[in-house]
This record gives structure tokens, sequence and C-alpha cells, in this order.
């Protein structure tokens, strides 16, 4: 009988450790294909991981509680069946000592591959070979670079001509001297962080940091340490906007089932600026900015607990209003009753966050890293404005709210920061009363 490793899977490209929370099967029980045997949590969502096989889980090779970096194996079973997964490795019945966890910033400092004896092994959702391995090591590739290499083989595998040919081109183009300058300045800042002791009197209640609470708090430490952060504002009149809404909202829930808040119109008006300045829709890898050329909106959504998570909305630019509403509401609820599925939670490009919600007048939100800026909007006020008329000008009540656009000063400057959200408010303060739906 062959044995097979459950893999700790990759759910992202950021996701680099899951932290097991707890096993649904234990050693010696038989397993399904597919059946779920753990279930365990990143810094985005929680999820269950299927067998790959149906046979006898043999062994568990990390406690719930331990963090384990992706493509890592968590678990033994024994089989007969062949796997189906990507995710899985056959291998001699030999029972091996799992390796001490390591944590994202140990993973992040992925050395150049250096075992003496190389055997395949999959990472990134990928197999990588003996032979690759080899030329890999003896290049001085590590396991992130060889990562991005794009592979021609089965299920995007990177086959031997897809590395020599990466190896070619890397030769050919001038060394890259400037990132690793970088990451050590970055690194040098994060470690020379001492927080400020705190003195505990008598008349205190202590309540310990739950976990999503812990690494929401790392992730905003780590934003604000990476990138230098400027937030401009600007007041829009939104009046238009708002009649529109009041005018159609009973009709459209009536046509679609579905309720229109003004969230998928932002979004909507975000989008467009989008596609006027793209670079806002980027991120910076050392001194390389990577555009994407998808529009993903990460749409910042409360949960029961008080914590927060940003579903994304992927390709928002090729759906309609409708389409926009229905992805919002979905995303919206399911994020409410924790049942978003980790990619949902992936892969954004621009995040929107309505601190309007809960009434505030404005925001000056976190990146969301690796993203270059996020757009806040606040609560919707009336109040008296000056309006221009041909007859001169007057006072008028008219719908106001106050947006804001955090962004990353290494890449966007102020001109281009507020360019594209001055941009975002003259969509929205020119929308068409008129507007079919």
């Amino acid at each position: 009988m062959a044995q097979v490793e459950l893999i700790m899977p990759k759910m992202g490209e950021s996701i680099m450790e899951a932290t097991i929370l707890k096993w649904l099967k234990n050693d010696g029980d038989t397993i399904s294909e597919e059946e779920a045997v753990l279930e365990i949590a990143t810094d985005k969502v929680d999820s269950e991981v299927p067998s790959p096989t149906s046979g006898k889980l043999v062994k568990k090779l990390y406690a719930e509680g331990d963090v384990v970096p992706v493509g890592k194996a968590i678990a033994l079973i024994e089989t007969d069946a062949q796997p189906s997964s990507d995710n899985t490795k056959i291998q001699e019945p030999v029972l091996t000592t799992p390796e001490k966890a390591i944590s994202s910033t140990a993973i992040q400092q992925t050395p150049a591959l250096s075992h003496q004896k190389t055997e395949a092994v999959a990472v990134d959702n990928r197999f990588y070979s003996p032979l690759v391995l080899n030329i890999a090591r003896q290049e001085g590739i590590d396991m992130r670079e060889l990562a991005a290499i794009a592979g021609t083989g089965s299920n995007d595998r990177v086959t031997k001509k897809d590395i020599l040919q990466y190896i070619q081109q890397r030769q050919e183009q001038p060394k890259e001297v400037i990132r690793p300058t970088v990451e050590t300045v970055q690194q040098k800042q994060v470690s020379s962080i001492t927080p400020p002791k705190v003195e505990y009197g008598s008349n205190v209640e202590i309540v310990e940091m739950d976990r999503m609470r812990r690494l929401i708090a790392d992730h905003m430490v780590m934003s604000k340490t990476v990138a230098p952060h400027v937030t401009s504002f600007v007041e829009v009149d939104v009046t238009n906007l708002v009649n529109w809404r009041n005018k159609i909202k009973d009709r459209f829930q009536q046509r679609e089932s579905e309720k229109i808040s003004f969230t998928p119109l932002l979004i909507e008006a975000a989008v467009k600026a989008i596609k006027d300045y793209p670079l806002v829709n980027s991120s910076v890898d050392g001194y390389n900015i990577i555009i994407r050329k998808d529009i993903n909106i990460g749409m910042a959504t409360a949960t029961p607990e008080g914590n927060l998570i940003v579903p994304v909305i992927r390709n928002a630019d090729q759906k309609s209003l409708i389409g926009l509403t229905k992805a919002v509401n979905d995303l919206a609820n399911r994020g409410k009753a924790g049942k978003l599925k980790p990619d949902e939670i992936q892969g954004g490009t621009f995040t929107f966050t309505n601190v309007g919600t809960f009434g505030s007048l404005m925001g000056t939100p976190i990146i969301n890293q690796p993203q270059v800026a996020v757009l806040a909007t606040g609560i919707i006020r009336k109040k008296p404005a000056v309006l221009e008329t041909e007859y001169g000008d007057i006072i008028a009540i008219r719908h106001l709210m106050i947006m804001s656009l955090s962004y990353d000063h290494r890449i966007i400057d102020g001109a281009l920061g507020s360019t594209f959200l001055n941009r975002v408010a003259q969509y929205l303060e020119n929308f068409d009363i008129n507007r079919e739906i």
C-alpha cells in the first residue's frame, strides 16, 4: 500500500501559512475521498482541508494550534487508490519527523534550495520534479522565484524547458541588486520597533485578543511600516445619486429581488476612475511597479464579532450595476455569516470601505497590502451648500459626503492621489438622474 502526504494547501498569493484549528479525524480513522480531515485558519478565513484520496489516516504530523507553512505535509494517508490532487505525493511508507513550524517572516526570506538530496515537492499548488529542483538549486533560484516561473506542463507545472528558458532570460537581463537592499531596510525598520511598556493598575480588565484580531493587528502594523501613507480628502455632492436611488429602489427590489444600497454605486464610480488612472490599481515589489490589469475590488465588511474581512468582487469593471449589486449583497451577507470561501477574499487589487455605514464623517484607512490605495466614504448628510446658477449663487440643501483616499506615497504622489479622488467625485456628482435600470 502507498502512503500519500496530505499537504497544507495554498489559499491565495499572500497566504504563506495556516493554523490547525481542529482535527476532524484521528489516527486510524477511515477517510473517503474529498471528506474533510481538519479545519484550518489563515489571516483571512477559516476553511476545511479535504482528503485527496480514500484510505486510512496513518499519522497526524502536527497538533491543533500549530502554525504550518503552505506546501508542508500535515498528515499521512495510507491508500490503495491513486491520488487525484496535485497537492499530494506518493512516498515509501517511512514516517518522517515534521519540521518545526516557521513564521511568515522566515518564509518571506526563502533561501535558495540547498538540500543535498532533492525530492519532488508540492509548493504553491504545483509539483516540482527533482530535475527542476536540482537546476534551481544550482542556479541559486529560491522557492519564491521558482513559484513565479510560468509553467507549460500539466497543471502549469514547470518543466526542464521552462526553467532553462527562464535562466537564459535572467542571464540576459541586468542583475537586480536593489530589491534586497529595500527588503533589508524594511526588515531593520520592523525589528527596531519597541512597543511602549504598559503599566497595569488595579482597576482594569484584561481581555486577550482573539486570533483574528491578532492577525489584523499584525497586518496593520506591517502595512504602516512598509508603505508611507498619505490621505487626501474631498467633499462630494451626491444629491443626484441619492435622489435617483430613492426613486428606483422599490422598483429595483421588485424586479431583481435585491436591495440596492449606495455601496455598488460608489464602487461603480471608483472602478471608472481606476480605468482612467490605472496606477492606483497596482502593487510595489522592491523597486518594481506591478500594474494590475484586472480590477478586483476588495469590500471591507465588519463581522458580528467586530473584526474585519475583505471579500473581493473580481473583474468589477466587467459587471453592470445590477451585477455589482448582487455581488455586494452576496459577499456582505456571507461575510457576516462566516461562509466565505478562501479564494473569495484573495486577489484584491483595490479596496473600498464605507465608514459612513457606522455614522463616521470620514476615515483614514490603512492600505491593505500589497495594494497601494484604499478609498473610504463617510456618512451622507443634508447640509446647506452654495450653488452657482445662471442667476447667481444660491444656498440650497444638498446631500454631501466626505470621501478620502489613503495611498502609498512610494509610487502615488499627492497630484495623482488627489486627481484620482476628484475623478471619483466627478462621476458621483454628475450621476444621471434619469438613468434607466
